[in-house]
């Protein structure tokens, strides 16, 4: 019996160690289960919530000023570029075509302005290129922009007014012009000023000075801008487009006046006919003339010389419906179509007699011919 008890003791021994290393067994899976589900949790947690990484926006013109298309812009437009982001310092900078004299500076870190050094030329079709790529504009972070922006708009034509104003004071009129006031800036430059148009000279006569009116494009005013073409080489033509904007702003800006004196012929029908030419409102020379015959009038008017030369060929159709072909007629300024002051034989002078020019004794015109340079006025009245 003790043998049996004993084993029994022993065996329930045996038996209450291994219940404790059961028990110890399944506590530690248990623990590492909840550890690792602790770290899973964890690392599902923090990828989670972590924080995008933010995307970089590109660089980008946002908008111009005038934008693309705009016409009729005002010459003392200031153009403006809006950029996604600041431009480094070093970056590149927009363009004109044709070019505006000044610089860019930033109005804001992401704005540019173009500070011009004179107004917008009136009349002009200009191109801005804000440059892209490789070459082209870069961000302070160094980004660039990706592609070239142009930008095409024109400037409003210039007005008479302060065209007329302009032409007064460099000494292409017969009248001068005092302003009130300087303008503001040298952007309003093109803009009308406030002032006071005066004659130069007391002995004009009146078939010119009534041909004078402010804010008109007239006779006048064409001659005036054909004499500036001739002065700065420009196509002679009457018409103050863009060139001749540019040159006349840089001449005011300058202060470069008319080099030449101011002329004007006055050709009279009544009898005896006479020329006579005035240069700074004084008679510098009169001459018997002939103007033309009834069947091919001297068209009475106020035109502007247009050609200038000092022999030509003259071929045209008599009254009598036979033709002409007369060569080397000298001191020849046409003013009128087929129509102009020149020399020409005749055995007397004072009456019609021509195919509708105005003749002088070729002596006479000779004198006549270095008065009258392209856009100089000849009144036939």
């Amino acid at each position: 019996m003790g043998s049996v008890e004993g084993s029994s003791r022993s065996w329930r021994r045996a038996e209450r160690w291994l219940m404790v290393a059961l028990v110890v067994s399944f506590a530690a899976v248990a623990a590492f289960g909840t550890e690792l589900a602790l770290r899973t949790k964890v690392a599902v947690t923090t990828s989670a919530g972590a924080s995008p990484k933010p995307a970089v926006a590109p660089l980008e013109v946002l908008a111009t000023s005038p934008g693309d298309g705009a016409a009729g812009v005002a010459s003392d437009t200031t153009v403006t570029v809006d950029l996604s982001t600041p431009l480094s310092a070093v970056s590149p900078l927009p363009t004109f075509t044709p070019p505006v004299a000044g610089a860019w500076s930033p109005l804001s870190p992401d704005e540019l302005q173009y500070s011009a050094d004179g107004p917008l030329v009136p009349g002009t079709a200009e191109t801005l290129v804000v440059p892209g790529g490789p070459t082209g504009l870069v961000a302070a972070d160094g980004r660039r922009l990706a592609q070239t922006v142009t930008v095409h708009f024109t400037v409003a034509a210039g007005s008479t007014l302060r065209l007329q104003q302009l032409l007064a004071q460099l000494g292409y009129l017969p009248v001068s012009f005092s302003p009130a006031t300087e303008p503001a800036s040298p952007q309003d430059e093109a803009d009308p000023q406030q002032g006071t148009f005066v004659w130069r000279w007391t002995g004009l006569p009146s078939s010119l000075t009534s041909l004078w009116t402010p804010g008109t494009y007239g006779v006048i005013t064409k001659g005036a801008v054909m004499r500036f073409e001739t002065t700065h080489t420009l196509a002679v033509d009457g018409f103050a487009g863009p060139e001749v904007w540019a040159d006349l702003l840089s001449a005011a800006a300058a202060g470069t006046g008319d080099p030449d004196p101011y002329d004007y012929v006055d050709v009279t029908k009544t009898l005896p006919e006479t020329v006579t030419v005035y240069e700074n409102g004084q008679v510098a020379y009169t001459t018997p003339g002939n103007t033309g015959v009834p069947a091919a009038p001297t068209a009475t008017g106020t035109f502007t010389v247009f050609e200038h030369l000092a022999s030509a060929t003259m071929v045209g159709t008599n009254p009598t419906g036979s033709h002409y072909v007369d060569p080397g007629i000298p001191w020849v300024s046409y003013f009128d179509g087929g129509d102009a002051l020149h020399g020409y034989v005749r055995a007397s002078y004072g009456f019609p007699q021509s195919d509708g020019c105005v003749e002088m004794p070729p002596a006479n015109a000779a004198v006549v011919w270095p008065l009258t340079p392209l856009g100089t006025l000849v009144t036939v009245g």
